[in-house]
């Protein structure tokens, strides 16, 4: 029998297997990506501190290290059920059923689609994809392109597409609906752009950013935006409907009020060939509940989390979590959670070598989300910190198997 199994070979999954493999136990991961990596795949960014940031080069470091441990790891493979045996777990996967130990979920987040009148033409994608098109495959998207939704996902990756030779016309806001919600809000939008005014290359921006408040900033806000990287952001502005015969062409866009009412008379299109569309992300849990575990809703997490403590242990015996599933947040974070998982289920399977190493790789979680360049929500800390306290509460001690 495998000691564990792992869903997911994106950074949590990578650095659990390397903690546990390194303390003796035997590790598979499967993945359904055909590429090892994860969302570490699609990551390029310039740090403050003027070091880029390669996802690739860092999977790689991470893969090579895995399998030099002996990491059994499967791609292109699907799990698409979970059945709990009387010592571990069965796995079922499009490959085989495998029979673990223990199991740690590293699933990742999926992204959440804003529809668009227009959604359906050919040259409509997430910013997700045009990223993994661009960045994973090598492949430009196309040459002129609107991104709808101004969010922490759709800035890091736009400046991606504009590297690769990308002309952006503008990241806008999204029509008012259901799904939109918020993020069809000047206001609220406004709010979360303060929140990353320290990443702006300009320093009036980055000053200005601490003092100024979401209203305020929004009521004398540029009708044509201001630029970041030289992309246009548009908090005044809305895509309407994406136009196009037979594929893309171009957007209707209008500019809104403070409050985000579209302003009559101020329609015109933009001619485009390819459109992005960036809901922001949700943790990809389902494989948690069909494992039984329990959720709790925290919007500073993204949605649903499943129930677990700081040592990524839920309250199901000999299932764990790690990384975006948990809440999301950046990989950094997800590659110290990982390695608090690996250490953990090797405590519980009596391997670890060293106990103290777990402390020290709590520890270390914490310092890395509190250095994190970004943070996709307000409020993680206090968040994870009541998600960890409503694990204590229901359970009253830490599982084991």
């Amino acid at each position: 029998m495998i000691d564990l199994v792992i869903v997911g070979a994106g950074p949590a999954g990578l650095c659990a297997a390397i903690a546990a493999a390194e303390n003796g136990l035997k590790v598979c991961i499967l993945d359904e990506f055909i590429q090892p990596g994860g969302r570490l795949l699609g990551q390029l960014h310039q740090e403050p501190n003027g070091y880029w940031w390669n996802g690739i080069e860092e999977a790689h470091k991470l893969h090579k290290k895995a399998v030099q441990l002996g990491v059994d790891i499967h791609l292109g493979v699907s799990v698409y059920d979970l059945q709990k045996a009387e010592k571990g777990w069965f796995v079922y996967s499009s490959d085989k059923i495998f029979e673990s130990m223990c199991l740690l979920l590293a699933t990742g987040a999926s992204e959440t689609p804003i529809p668009v009148p227009g959604w359906t033409l050919p040259g409509v994608m997430s910013i997700g994809a045009a990223q993994v098109m661009s960045n994973v495959h090598r492949v430009k998207p196309g040459e002129k392109c609107v991104v709808i939704g101004v969010n922490v996902l759709s800035l890091a990756i736009t400046r991606e597409l504009q590297l690769c030779g990308v002309e952006i016309e503008g990241i806008l806001l999204p029509h008012p609906n259901l799904v939109s919600g918020e993020s069809a809000d000047p206001e609220r939008v406004m709010q979360s752009l303060l929140r990353l005014s320290h990443l702006a290359p300009s320093p009036f921006i980055r000053f200005g950013g601490k003092w100024v408040t979401p209203k305020l900033a929004v009521q004398f806000f540029p009708k044509k935006g201001f630029k970041m990287w030289g992309i246009p952001i548009q908090v005044r502005s809305r895509v309407l409907s994406i136009l196009g015969e037979k594929q893309v062409e171009a957007v209707r866009i209008a500019n809104v009020t403070p409050s985000g009412d579209s302003i009559p008379g101020t329609e015109k299109e933009i001619s485009v060939d390819f459109v992005c569309i960036a809901g922001g992300l949700t943790p990809l849990s389902e494989l948690a509940a069909i494992a039984g575990c329990p959720f709790q809703f925290f919007a500073e997490l993204g949605g649903y989390i499943p129930l677990h403590n700081e040592y990524m242990q839920t309250d199901v015996q000999g299932l764990y979590v790690a990384g975006n599933i948990t809440g999301i947040e950046s990989a950094k974070v997800a590659m110290a959670q990982g390695k608090v998982a690996g250490l953990t289920i090797s405590k519980d399977l009596k391997a670890l070598k060293d106990i103290t190493k777990i402390e020290d790789a709590v520890k270390n979680v914490v310092v890395t989300r509190r250095n994190a360049m970004i943070q996709f929500h307000p409020g993680i800390e206090k968040a994870r910190t009541e998600l960890y306290n409503e694990f204590s509460r229901s359970r009253g001690k830490m599982i084991s198997i």
